[in-house]
């Protein structure tokens, strides 16, 4: 089938590009016969020059540090092989930087200052990575006043200046007023940068920053999962490992090259348990050291070895390894030369065996008419395929097509949402890594700069995990404010703008708190309209308690129209959602029962007073109850009453069965004459 046909793209396309969870939901795209045009197939030769460049993948010749220059690595994976910096301005940053993470680390209010002036100078001095240091503070407001304005300015000359994480800043930024039109050429470019980190045969894992929470409570089996070489579980595998178990050396070596669940990346390890993980008959470690070879990730570049590993592999049925032997023919690296024939059969051998990355690379090839005759609509539905299965190379590509409006209709905003998530998997969201190794280490205030940051380029986990570190350390996060430590307003206001763009990317459990903040009143004024505004956004996330919030709110005329039915709707919507909602609906139902019925009566008055009398009760059990030396004396009280009350029933429950007992014949009495 060449043509890709209508039904097809009324197919809906789900792919949860973010990790599950209960705050938050998957991104899901739906693709309607409106978004397809039609598009004339050019007749152009796959031998035109000018479309037979595959640069959908670049050559992947650059480490990570160098596609994301100005990058912490340094500080957080020091390499003592790296050259020292080349320029006094370099220096200076890198020592602003290495200041400005010890200062949180040990709290030093002093020793922030200094790191401030460092970067600032060196920010003067024109050096970009320095410049975007320095937004980042003026838009945290930490060592000077918060300023969004020259956060911007300073991120804008940094990103000129080739820094890539200012560039996910203003990217962010430009979304967020609905600037699309800026924001999606800035987001292709970091899409296009990351893609060039994927691998070209078997697709990357997807390492999603982990959500230190779940709603109020620390995740903690999430965090379990992620101690790295500290966890029991990985620690077995090793010593599996080094007892010559073939499978774990394999998974070893997967953990090593990929920086999975909170392992430092090591390139080198990798290398040598795949290579021991060979010895023993592994084949998956054969594709692996194709992909290292490639990459020359750990060792010297080879591509002649690369193709060596990789088709020994397809003979042990991997089939993922026909893409990188596809790639090579495109190429022309490892082989005699470029030979597009045998790279589409490669790569349909990959596809006919249900290897997403073998339909994304067919999708390339008729879109840029490599080798095929250039077919658009054929190429949209093997990226349809592709991401169906979870390509997040796919992606990029359809996020290409609605931003030129080629084979699909022009659409910015969504080539903006699809262009922002392959960025996010960019080698800049190695920040997530470091800051959750920082967390499970209990370096709190090193984890909330790192998080801090990474909010600012607009990662909606990172926003919600600084959020709830705020709330739930306080002071002990080490929290930076304009002078010293934070002040409780300025924690405050930090942690409200931080739930408050989470909840905007769909982040519930955010929307839910920021509705709270403005009904209570709790770090900002009360203001019922927002209020109901954010459990709008919470309830459009099929969020139990924001429709119950809504209900209560059009009971009680709050933000909202007075409206009996509709409370009665929210309720029971509420108790749709989530049966454990029973008892509190059950309630708001009989209060709306009597509020419908006895709209007069003292009952009325008496259901309204309770929101004001339950926090005088609430505060008076807190206070008095549960003082210490009060709550001793309670606690002793109410033991000695169930004492008394135990042995009341044993004595009450001896003396029933007493009088139950019928009184035996007396044989010795004499009968009455």
């Amino acid at each position: 089938m060449r043509r890709c046909t209508v039904n097809f793209i009324l197919a809906l396309l789900l792919l949860s590009l973010l990790a599950l969870s209960a705050t938050a939901r998957p991104f899901v795209l739906v693709l309607s016969p409106d978004d397809l045009i039609d598009a004339p197939a050019s007749a152009a030769d796959g031998d035109d020059s000018s479309t037979s460049e595959w640069d959908e993948f670049g050559d992947s010749d650059a480490k990570p540090e160098e596609l994301d220059p100005g990058s912490w690595r340094p500080i957080f994976e020091p390499d003592s092989t790296a050259a020292d910096p080349e320029t006094e301005d370099e220096s200076l940053y890198y020592s602003g930087v290495a200041n400005m993470v010890a200062a949180v680390s040990s709290g030093e209010p002093r020793v922030m200052d200094e790191a401030a002036s460092e970067i600032e100078a060196a920010a003067a001095a024109g050096y970009p990575h320095a410049q975007s240091a320095l937004g980042f503070l003026y838009n945290m407001g930490m060592t000077r006043e918060r300023n969004r304005a020259k956060a911007f300015m300073y991120h804008y000359f940094a990103a000129d200046g080739g820094n890539m994480q200012s560039k996910m800043a203003l990217a962010y930024t430009y979304s967020r007023q609905d600037m699309y039109d800026k924001a999606v050429k800035i987001y292709a470019e970091l899409a296009e940068v990351a893609v060039n980190s994927f691998l070209i045969s078997k697709d990357s894992p997807v390492i999603e920053p982990v959500r230190l929470h779940n709603g109020a409570e620390e995740n903690k089996e999430a965090l379990r999962k992620s101690r790295g070489e500290e966890d029991e579980d990985f620690q077995i595998l090793e010593y599996q490992a080094q007892k010559g178990n073939a499978g774990a050396m394999y998974k070893i070596g997967i953990f090593y090259y990929f920086g999975l669940r909170g392992v430092r990346r090591d390139h080198p390890k990798a290398l040598s348990w795949f290579l021991k993980a060979v010895e023993k008959g592994e084949p998956r470690s054969m594709e692996l050291l194709g992909e290292i070879y490639a990459r020359g990730a750990g060792v010297e570049r080879n591509y002649t070895k690369a193709f060596e590993w990789l088709r020994l592999a397809s003979r042990q049925q991997l089939y993922s390894a026909y893409n990188g032997m596809g790639y090579l023919y495109v190429k022309g690296y490892g082989v005699d030369k470029k030979n597009y024939t045998k790279a589409k059969e490669y790569f349909e051998k990959a596809a006919d065996n249900e290897e997403a990355g073998g339909n994304y690379n067919l999708g390339v090839m008729y879109l840029k008419g490599i080798g095929v005759k250039k077919d658009v609509k054929l190429a949209c539905k093997y990226f349809i395929l592709a991401a169906n299965a979870g390509q997040p190379k796919a992606f990029y590509q359809l996020a290409k097509m609605f931003h030129t409006g080629v084979g699909l209709k022009k659409n910015l905003p969504m080539a903006t949402a699809l262009y922002k998530l392959v960025a996010e998997r960019g080698p800049w969201s190695s920040l997530s890594r470091w800051a959750l190794e920082s967390y499970l280490k209990g370096d709190v205030g090193k984890a909330f700069l790192l998080y801090s940051r990474m909010a600012e380029l607009g990662y909606e986990v990172a926003q919600s995990n600084a959020a709830w570190i705020l709330d739930k350390y306080g002071q002990h996060s080490m929290c930076m404010g304009e002078s010293g430590f934070c002040t409780d307003a300025e924690m405050h206001h930090r942690a409200h703008s931080l739930w408050w763009q989470a909840s905007e990317q769909g982040n519930e459990h955010a929307a839910l708190l920021i509705g709270d903040a403005y009904y209570y009143g709790r770090g900002t004024d009360r203001d019922y309209d927002r209020a109901a505004e954010a459990y709008m956004h919470a309830k459009s996330q099929s969020n139990a308690q924001a429709m119950f919030n809504l209900g209560y709110m059009y009971e009680h005329g709050q933000g909202l129209p007075f409206d009996l039915h509709l409370a009665k709707r929210y309720y029971d919507q509420a108790l749709e959602i989530d049966p454990a909602a029973k008892l509190p609906v059950m309630l708001a139902l009989g209060s709306l029962w009597i509020r419908k019925n006895y709209a007069s009566s003292f009952l009325v008055d008496l259901i309204d007073s309770l929101p004001q009398v339950y926090p005088k009760v609430e505060a008076w059990v807190e206070n008095v109850i549960m003082e210490e030396g009060n709550a001793t004396i309670l606690t002793l009280f109410v033991c000695l009453l169930t004492v008394l009350y135990l042995r009341e029933r044993q004595r009450r429950h001896v003396a029933a069965g007493e009088a139950a007992l019928p009184q035996p014949p007396n044989d010795l009495v004499a009968p009455v004459r």
